[in-house]
């Protein structure tokens, strides 16, 4: 037997070597599958690790980051742009610089996205215990932060010899590709065996040339979604996130259309419809639209494409006749089957072809009617909503003119606090896919970390446009590092930085539930003997980028222009009030935890008040 060519390299310099060769097919070109990574250098990764990915710079391009939550948050918000085609390796030390990725983790996983942590561990021969940032658990040696990561991945491995990633390398990529499995992968790299050598085999580096897979629906689930259909006289789409990662887009409006049938979107898949379609009825639940959510209380047959139907879809599961009728379209049989749902398991491309070829159906077009009124009545609320003048500065109102002054084809990012709502309510979609609302792990922090990464993966497709993120100041506060990253990697930003002296949407969820103002605004603090703003155009500009005050949305229109116009990270920073402004209606009722038992009487009347929506909650069927 002819011996087995090897190649004698260090457990890190062959991750490194095998990530480089590791090619992905989209579209007929062949990419590489790893966009390069973002990291932070310490002893736990910098002298294994950090020499191999030095020796490829130019193939995986290094973002040096300035936090490591911001670094995964970045990579959540590259893989987003690329569809979950492609994904960013983080690395970090061992001990805290790992710890502070597992908030990113958490974000990757809740929003099914592909990202690879490559994370400093303790030594496997334990000879210097303990080490430096080492936890130590008395009765478990094996045990330690990295462990902490299992509920938060979708793969997870300690590489304890050099020979264990000729497994696990491609199990993580399988995992990070796969459409119902999608999520983060973590592996633990002990700081003794990142330099340890093998003898790995050379064909483990040939050029791999990956695909995304498309799993073909069952014929008979397909069946039975079509008998329901076709009893269907108000059915109604669900259009998810998931439309956009089978880039099902087209197949679902051509679904629509040929069968006559409304669709409403979720937060996740905004930007699946335009905004003038006719059969696009608007965002559903409780950061949704009266159109979406008035028919969605009306319809008998319910078809969910590519969503995991979270609360804030689904008003808590009030949003919905007790006696509609659910069939979910989806990869995922976790996801598919939720609420007694009819379950198609397979690709939402597939599956729609499939369901439109055999579907002999025409929705009733009284039903199409009266989801048309009702979408035209919530256009005019949202016109009036974001024109300037209709009472103080607003979140709305910042929107309005974004929205009307941007390309159609820049990214608009958006993340925890008010502003999710409002994006998802206000936002006049202008063309495909081009709108990121994190709502599935709520971060703060997200906005300008993610437009980053998000920035870099657009700079990859489409250069020319912008990515326009919004922020509130609490989340500015909480993680802006990231203006310096986007400056210093010429990645350019344009932040909206809407200040409304703290965390002004919580004070209202406060105030709604019957509580007095308290710990939320700056100004309610009782352990702020003083409160003042940040200067945030002198913060911003420090860290490079061009920063700016505006006192109402006529000037931020301007500024807006000038930031469109400049080649560097823009900052636009403006007043809105904390009170006033919030878009009233479009919600549906969102189940919060509210206290049986208070002296409060304000909170009292407020708990029955909250909880006399229950008994529109299904309960699980």
């Amino acid at each position: 037997m002819k011996p087995q060519d090897t190649i004698r390299l260090t457990t890190a310099q062959a991750i490194v070597r095998w990530l480089a060769n590791q090619y992905i097919e989209i579209d007929g070109d062949e990419l590489r599958l790893c966009g390069g990574g973002f990291g932070i250098f310490g002893h736990g990764n910098v002298t294994c690790l950090g020499e191999a990915l030095n020796k490829v710079h130019d193939e995986l391009p290094l973002y040096r980051g300035q936090n490591e939550q911001s670094m995964g948050f970045a990579a959540s918000g590259y893989a987003k742009q690329w569809l979950r085609q492609r994904f960013m390796f983080c690395t970090a030390s061992a001990g805290p610089g790992t710890a502070n990725l597992l908030t990113a983790a958490g974000l990757a996983h809740a929003n099914r996205l592909p990202m690879l942590m490559l994370c400093g561990d303790t030594f496997i021969t334990r000879l210097p215990d303990p080490v430096l940032q080492q936890m130590e658990h008395y009765d478990d040696p094996t045990l330690g932060v990295n462990d902490a990561f299992k509920p938060v991945v979708r793969y997870w491995d300690r590489i304890t010899h050099p020979a264990q990633i000729i497994q696990s390398l491609p199990n993580a990529i399988a995992t990070m590709l796969d459409p119902a499995d999608c999520g983060p992968a973590f592996l633990g790299l002990p700081q003794d065996v990142q330099g340890w050598t093998y003898d790995y085999p050379a064909k483990l580096f040939d050029k791999k040339i990956h695909r995304i897979r498309r799993q073909t629906p069952d014929e008979a689930e397909i069946a039975d979604a079509i008998a329901l259909l076709r009893l269907a006289e108000r059915p109604m789409i669900i259009a998810g996130g998931g439309v956009q990662y089978s880039k099902a887009v087209n197949e679902l409006t051509r679904f629509a259309e040929s069968h006559q049938i409304p669709v409403v979107e979720t937060i996740a898949g905004r930007a699946n419809l335009l905004n003038d379609h006719p059969l696009n009825i608007g965002p559903i639940g409780v950061t949704g639209s009266d159109s979406a959510n008035r028919i969605a209380q009306k319809a008998d047959v319910i078809l969910a494409v590519g969503t995991r139907l979270q609360d804030f879809t689904t008003g808590s599961w009030t949003a919905f006749d007790h006696d509609a009728k659910f069939i979910s379209i989806n990869a995922a049989r976790h996801d598919a089957g939720k609420h007694m749902s009819l379950p198609v398991v397979g690709d939402a491309k597939l599956s729609l072809l499939a369901l439109s070829s055999a579907l002999d159906y025409q929705t009733p077009q009284s039903w199409v009617q009266f989801a048309q009124a009702e979408r035209k009545m919530w256009d005019a609320y949202v016109a009036d909503n974001v024109a300037y003048g209709n009472g103080p500065n607003s979140y709305a109102q910042a929107i309005g003119v974004v929205n009307a002054l941007c390309d159609k084809r820049d990214r608009v990012v958006a993340a925890a606090g008010g502003l999710p709502a409002e994006v998802t309510a206000n936002w006049r979609t202008l063309d495909i896919g081009t709108v990121d609302v994190e709502f599935g792990f709520s971060c703060m922090g997200y906005e300008i970390a993610g437009a980053w990464g998000a920035r870099i993966a657009q700079s990859e497709q489409e250069p020319d446009k912008d990515t326009i993120t919004f922020c509130g100041d609490g989340s500015y506060l909480m993680l802006n590092s990231d203006i310096y990253s986007s400056v210093l990697s010429r990645k350019k930003l344009i932040v909206l930085l809407l200040d409304n002296g703290g965390f002004a949407v919580i004070n209202k969820l406060q105030n709604n539930t019957g509580n007095e103002s308290f710990n939320n605004l700056l100004k309610d603090c009782p352990t702020i003997p003083e409160p003042f703003g940040v200067d945030f155009v002198a913060h911003a500009a420090s860290m490079g980028a061009q920063a700016e005050r505006v006192n109402h949305p006529a000037e931020l229109g301007e500024a807006f222009m000038r930031a469109k116009a400049s080649d560097k990270t823009c900052v636009i920073v403006m007043n809105v009030d904390a009170f006033e402004g919030w878009t009233q209606q479009g919600h549906a009722w969102w189940e919060v935890g509210t206290p049986h038992t208070t002296d409060d009487e304000n909170v009292r009347r407020a708990h029955f008040d909250w909880e006399s929506s229950r008994s529109k909650q299904r309960r699980g069927v």
